[in-house]
């Protein structure tokens, strides 16, 4: 249901409103109205307030747990104070340079910068924070065949940026050692500089038109395996998941089934793929909350996520934070702002 609009509420109960909010993003408990009288600078009564929360109840913007517990904001009404009400607050210096860990020389293969960038984001919102990218283009420079008995051996790929990528894969009857050393050898000459497409286009002809010496077994294991390497790394996207022991603060102690069912959700790491595939249309960020998002809906958890280009304009990505539906809207989603326009340009080098 779509909250009404910002124009419709009072001044008061904007006021009432934005404290409940407030109060409950800084301690997760519903907030009453004695709180708000005291605290707020509101000069009302307490049975003033009261009134103007049932208001915002009865609007669908509110709910009690029980009857003298306070109100806090539902999951339309967060929607209402994040699209009509949220006052942003800009990253400090020091935030930005803790972003911006994973940009610069020396921070190594791709895949490790964008992790330390994203469990920089999830430090600094205490949630838990992610990325997701499209498997990277990286240029081979060797590759080796290690045996694990008859049937399987372990392929290393090495490739410039020093990243090193193990798969198992199967053999065919009557390989040797020997003629694993001898694809490995032939690879790694034969693709070095290469991407994996590069790699695959590159095998495909030199095989077709005869232009190598190699046969037999370690023909088929270059055949094969060049082939099965390439077309997973297009289909694979990079997920990086980082802090989801942030999600268990003190707050949470009280609610751990709800804790339970989001750490669980993370382990779907497909199903948040999926999620974040959505997010990548269009330039801004987008903010699921609560039960808006079917995937969390049973966590009562709340995504906040932007997409990323590189500097062809593409989309190459997608950064956010997944947490309670009580985090701290006004300061989180600048953040990840800000460290969408970082993974662009390490993306860019």
């Amino acid at each position: 249901m779509t909250p009404p609009p910002v124009s419709e509420l009072s001044d008061r109960a904007r006021d009432i409103f934005r404290a409940v909010v407030d109060g409950y993003v800084a301690t997760g408990a519903p907030v009453g109205s004695k709180t708000i009288a005291s605290a707020s600078g509101l000069n009302l009564s307490p049975a003033s307030i009261r009134n103007v929360m049932q208001e915002l109840e009865e609007r669908g913007l509110l709910s009690s747990p029980h009857v003298s517990a306070g109100r806090m904001p539902t999951d339309r009404g967060l929607r209402l104070f994040v699209d009509g009400m949220m006052q942003a607050s800009e990253p400090s210096a020091e935030e930005r340079a803790a972003l911006e860990v994973g940009i610069g020389p020396g921070s190594g293969p791709v895949e490790q910068a964008l992790a330390a960038t994203t469990a920089a984001l999830s430090g600094l919102s205490a949630c838990a924070g992610l990325v997701m990218v499209a498997k990277r283009e990286a240029r081979l420079r060797s590759i080796g065949f290690v045996p694990l008995g008859d049937a399987q051996a372990l392929a290393v790929l090495v490739s410039e940026d020093g990243a090193v990528e193990n798969r198992v894969i199967a053999l065919s009857g009557g390989m040797t050692s020997s003629a694993l050393v001898e694809a490995g050898n032939y690879m790694s000459a034969t693709l070095s500089g290469l991407t994996l497409a590069e790699a695959r286009t590159r095998i495909e002809r030199e095989l077709a038109e005869g232009l190598t010496a190699i046969q037999g077994a370690a023909r088929d294991l270059v055949e094969r395996g060049i082939a099965v390497w390439s077309e997973d790394g297009d289909r694979r996207p990079v997920l990086i998941v980082r802090g989801q022991s942030r999600l268990i603060d003190e707050g949470a102690a009280a609610d751990l089934d709800r804790v339970r069912e989001l750490l669980d959700d993370l382990e779907g790491k497909q199903e948040v793929a999926g999620l974040l595939e959505a997010a990548r249309a269009g330039d801004a960020t987008r903010i699921f909350i609560g039960a808006e998002n079917k995937l969390f809906a049973l966590s009562g958890s709340s995504v906040i996520a932007r997409p990323f280009r590189g500097l062809d304009g593409r989309v190459v990505g997608v950064v956010g934070v997944i947490g309670p539906t009580r985090l701290n809207y006004a300061r989180v989603v600048p953040m990840v702002d800000f460290t969408a326009a970082t993974l662009a340009r390490l993306m860019g080098h």
